[in-house]
């Protein structure tokens, strides 16, 4: 078996413009959840629903991120670029959590959420 990265540096941007990722971000490709229907005599079968593909992390604040500018993204494209050569996109994609920003290390948690998304190599 070859001797691949597969995780580590990454890269997040919105229409373009990079954020300084930190840490760890999941993903969501927003495929439609299944949940067992069960009745009182058996398990009937079972539901899907759909779901919103989305982004999540942590990102570091700098004097050049404008915080409210970040809060009102919507209509966007949402690119997370990973280790392994993977591109991740969210399209029509809106910045969803408060935006609160701590200050000891300047960190944001980030969670986009979109209409589709796409997963490429």
């Amino acid at each position: 078996m070859a001797n691949k990265r597969v995780g580590g540096i990454l890269y997040i941007a919105v229409n373009g413009e990079r954020l300084q990722a930190k840490g760890s971000f999941t993903y969501n490709h927003g495929v439609d959840k299944r949940e067992a229907v069960v009745g009182s005599d058996q398990v009937h079968g079972f539901k899907e629903l759909p779901q919103a593909p989305f982004i999540e992390g942590a990102i570091t604040d700098s004097d050049e991120l404008d915080v409210p500018t970040l809060k009102a993204v919507r209509d966007s494209t949402v690119t997370l670029e990973l280790a392994n050569g993977k591109v991740f996109t969210l399209y029509q994609a809106w910045y969803l959590v408060d935006g609160d920003v701590t200050t000891e290390e300047g960190e944001i948690q980030v969670r986009f959420e979109g209409i589709s998304a796409t997963e490429s190599a």
